[in-house]
């Protein structure tokens, strides 16, 4: 399962995008981020297209080539557009 597509959508939070990303917490989760912690720009059931999540609150598309919520994709309704 070792898909090269998947590295580029990963990101390193650093100090720059954790004061962006704070001010409303993981919409997937809730939790606030910190730093060093690994996200995904994956779609989900809210409004919009693609936002930062925690990894381990995706799922990688392989169809998609893209992340999903992990509770959307379980639901089987795949990328919200």
């Amino acid at each position: 399962m070792n898909d090269s597509n998947r590295k580029p959508h990963k990101v390193i939070v650093d100090l720059e995008l954790l004061n962006r990303l704070n001010a409303e917490g993981c919409p997937a989760c809730g939790r606030k981020f910190t730093l060093g912690e690994t996200v995904v720009a994956a779609c989900g059931a809210w409004e919009g297209g693609p936002k930062m999540i925690h990894e381990n609150e995706a799922v990688w598309d392989t169809q998609s080539s893209s992340f999903i919520e992990r509770r959307c994709y379980a639901a089987g309704r795949g990328p919200v557009a």
